[in-house]
């Protein structure tokens, strides 16, 4: 049974910061004490190296790092051997597009990606894009800003090889039909990557009933420790892959004539000393979020996404940008006010929401606006919060939020110590 006041018991951050409301979710998330201790204990009592040594520590360490990729595989229904520990999202995109991307794409080839898509999935694709001569195209977008299926099928009778999207936007918070693009896409011969960052430890994730050939998230948007991502992939492709970085542990052997022989898949992927604390916390946050449940997870967010939205609609100086998304991550300004003076007014009343292009610059062209607010919300968060955050909203009008800003410009960094 899903018990809000139990869950909020298990969060330190919560505890020591009673009067706090963190509705930025969608940048980082708070963690249980379960995944702290997971990071002490490793400090305390077995900080040793992963598969250097010959002694019952490191044997055990071994073990406890097994039994995290096999929880990450269990997860999304993968194969363990699939799963390969990454330091975040973007490092696992960088690493498909340049060991795969970089190594298989010829010139006029096509890559498709959404105007919606974080810079981590647009960027590295530029870089790819130069280096082979292969072409990016903007898969249309409805009015809403959801991916167009009819538009994407179109653009799939072109040479497309890679199409690569997020499962949810991290500004609008529309779930993609991933099965539906996955099928298409495939059919016409191209490869999948979803960027997960948004969607896993929120909704559950399949892989293998999606069928996608790449998948990628981080543990830090999950109540897991910063430091530690997962690259999942089949595994026929991560075998093509080439390794983005070359060191020590991911090699069988290496000659005077230059040779070098790589382990198998996952491991010629993980160079040098992986992020051992922070893949023993992400097991432990994949524990706690099994134990609320993803289902029940998903039904309390869109709850609270769907009241703040019916509440928010009613105000007259509030502009939203997807009232129709269903999950939980509000895209809005205060009309006739920058966003970050908005933020900075939210701030004043002890409320933690984001500002700025939230590293979606292309989207915000199409929002026309220069940047926005986001408020996302994950299963800690309660009714009587979002409720303070509609009174915040309501208060925020452009007259209160100039008087705001105008009577702190003189404050300095100084006045908080």
């Amino acid at each position: 049974m899903f018990n809000i006041d139990e869950i909020r018991n298990q969060f330190p951050m919560l505890k020591n910061n009673k009067d706090l409301i963190y509705f930025d979710n969608s940048s980082t998330t708070f963690k249980p004490y379960s995944v702290i201790k997971a990071v002490e204990d490793y400090y305390l009592n077995y900080s040793v190296n992963y598969g250097r040594g010959e002694y019952d520590l490191s044997f055990l360490l071994d073990a406890k790092i097994d039994a995290a990729r096999k929880s990450v595989a269990d997860f999304i229904n993968a194969n363990e051997n699939e799963i390969v520990f990454t330091s975040n999202t973007t490092v696992g995109l960088n690493t498909i597009a340049f060991g795969y991307g970089g190594k298989f794409l010829q010139k006029d080839d096509i890559i498709l990606i959404t105007g919606a898509e974080h810079a981590s999935n647009v960027l590295p694709w530029i870089k790819i894009a130069e280096r082979t001569g292969a072409k990016i195209r903007y898969i249309p977008l409805t009015d809403t800003g959801e991916i167009s299926l009819e538009g994407l099928k179109k653009m799939l009778a072109e040479n497309v090889k890679i199409v690569s999207v997020a499962q949810i936007t991290n500004v609008l918070g529309y779930i993609a039909p991933l099965q539906e693009i996955v099928e298409a896409a495939h059919k016409a011969g191209a490869i999948v990557i979803i960027d997960g960052a948004q969607s896993a430890g929120h909704i559950a994730v399949d892989v293998k009933k999606i069928n996608c050939d790449f998948f990628v998230f981080s543990g830090h948007k999950m109540c897991g420790p910063t430091g530690v991502g997962v690259l999942y992939g089949k595994y026929e492709l991560l075998q093509k892959t080439d390794a983005y970085t070359y060191g020590g542990g991911s090699n069988v052997n290496y000659t005077k004539a230059f040779e070098i022989f790589l382990k198998d898949p996952p491991y010629k992927f993980e160079s040098g000393t992986v992020m051992i604390e922070a893949i023993l916390g992400l097991r432990e946050a994949i524990c706690f979020i099994k134990n609320i449940g993803l289902d029940e997870i998903y039904e309390h967010i869109k709850k609270l996404h769907r009241y703040a939205i019916r509440q928010l609609s009613t105000i007259e100086h509030i502009h939203l940008y997807a009232p129709d998304a269903t999950y939980g991550i509000i895209a809005f300004n205060i009309k006739n006010v920058f966003a970050d003076d908005a933020a900075k007014y939210f701030n004043s009343h002890k409320l933690c929401i984001r500002s700025g292009q939230h590293c979606s610059r292309l989207l915000h062209e199409r929002l026309n606006c220069i940047s926005s607010l986001r408020a996302s919300l994950y299963f800690y968060n309660t009714l009587e919060e979002v409720d303070r955050f509609i009174e915040i909203c309501k208060s925020a009008t452009k007259k209160n939020c100039v008087e705001f800003i105008f009577n702190n410009l003189t404050r300095t960094v100084h006045d908080d110590f």
